[in-house]
Order: C-alpha cells, then sequence, then structure tokens
C-alpha cells in the first residue's frame, strides 16, 4: 500500500494556469503530471530541459505523405552498395 504526502511548492501563478490547462487537454490531473515527473527524476538521476520539436504545417504535411508513401511502397530509392550506384541512379531523376 502506497503512503501519500502533500507537497506545497511555489509556481509562477502564469505557468501554474498553463501547465493546469495542459494537463486538463490530456484529460490528466497535476498529481498524476507531478508524480511520473518525480518517478523519471528519481529513475534516471537527471533533469533534462528541452521542449520537443514540433514540425509546423507544411512540414506535418511532408511527413504525413512520406508515411503514406513508404506504407504503400511509393518513392523509394533502391538500396545501393557503392557511390558510383547511387550517383547515377541521383542524376537519372
Amino acid at each position: 500500500m502506497y503512503m501519500k504526502t502533500m507537497m506545497n511548492i511555489k509556481v509562477d501563478k502564469e505557468l501554474k494556469e498553463k501547465a493546469q490547462k495542459v494537463a486538463k487537454d490530456l484529460g490528466l490531473p497535476m498529481s498524476v503530471i507531478f508524480n511520473n515527473t518525480l518517478k523519471k527524476l528519481v529513475k534516471e538521476e537527471r533533469v533534462v530541459f528541452q521542449k520537443s520539436l514540433v514540425p509546423n504545417a507544411k512540414t506535418r504535411k511532408i511527413l504525413l505523405q512520406a508515411s503514406k508513401d513508404f506504407k504503400e511502397g511509393k518513392r523509394f530509392s533502391p538500396a545501393f552498395t557503392n557511390v558510383k550506384d547511387m550517383e547515377e541512379y541521383l542524376m537519372s531523376l
């Protein structure tokens, strides 16, 4: 059985409001997010400060098309065993 405890932390008001909105959009209570973050900190013994890169609309469209093409086996070059064959293939396009 897990024993629960309370944590009181000071957080910038605007940051708290934005985090609550994101949590709500994800359908998660803030306690789940905090617990997950603390578990990861304990397990990995590190903190990562980086924002995930999100492609813009144009790039998302290209990625979706490439994914579709891949699933359909379209628009992919053959495998090459040497640079000469690759260059010839590319020059023929």
